[in-house]
């Protein structure tokens, strides 16, 4: 059963990890897909050979999603050639995790800019179509670590809490134009960040975590096509966690 035909979805930060797995997982469930990351790199010939596949329209946009201005043309480009938006990813982020007596401005700053500031800049270019279609979906990654904190990644976790606030706040102003607006907080997810780090360390996440496994991207995409489908139409303002029940 295909949950997306006749959607159009737009996904940032989406040639690697999780957001490759949602665009992908989109074109799946009949979806037309734009997606966009700051670097073009052989992953992109990979996913437009996958779209051709599922026999969905598709386009690949090299942007910067924490510029405003970039990620206005993107969605004005999308209107304008597919007539409308649905679905709005804030899939965007970084990580340069340090303790905060460590931290520099620029680490701070920029992550801050790219994880949280790309929300405001692509959500306020989406709204204003989404709106007056009278329907649209939202969808921002946060994570369980700004629901919980996380010591050394103070900047990290602070704009994934700012995602969630975001989030609540803008499914209260949209909710009267039928847009709804949700944050998905992932935990730990087996993706290329995750791949190096030491046996031990994977274990010592695996014990918190009641179901005693990571999660792989597959496990996020799905909340994201529930989140994008009408199956959530009622559902918004919510921060699901995809974690293993490791925050309860």
């Amino acid at each position: 059963m295909k949950l997306l035909e006749q959607k159009v979805a737009l996904v940032t930060g989406a040639t690697r990890g999780i957001g490759r797995c949602i665009a992908e997982t989109f074109a799946a469930h009949g979806a037309t897909v734009v997606y966009t990351d700051l670097h073009h790199s052989e992953v992109v010939e990979e996913m437009e050979a996958y779209m051709h596949t599922q026999h969905v329209a598709s386009r690949y946009f090299q942007a910067n999603a924490a510029d405003f201005a970039q990620s206005q043309q993107v969605i004005d480009d999308i209107v304008n050639e597919f007539g409308r938006i649905d679905i709005l990813v804030n899939n965007a982020g970084i990580t340069m995790d340090n303790l905060l007596l460590r931290m520099t401005e620029e680490q701070w700053q920029r992550v801050l800019n790219v994880n949280l500031n790309s929300v405001f800049y692509n959500t306020k270019a989406a709204t204003k179509y989404m709106m007056k279609q009278r329907s649209g979906s939202i969808i921002n990654m946060s994570s369980v670590v700004g629901v919980s904190g996380n010591a050394g990644q103070s900047n990290y976790s602070a704009s994934k809490a700012g995602m969630i606030g975001f989030t609540k706040s803008i499914a209260k102003e949209l909710g009267s134009r039928n847009v709804r607006c949700n944050a998905i907080a992932p935990g730990f997810i087996q993706t290329e960040m995750t791949a190096n780090l030491p046996e031990k360390e994977i274990e010592a996440w695996n014990q918190q975590i009641p179901l005693k496994r990571p999660g792989v991207p597959q496990d996020i995409a799905n909340l994201c096509v529930f989140l994008g489908s009408d199956l959530s139409s009622y559902v918004t303002g919510q921060v699901l966690h995809g974690d293993g029940g490791m925050l309860m």
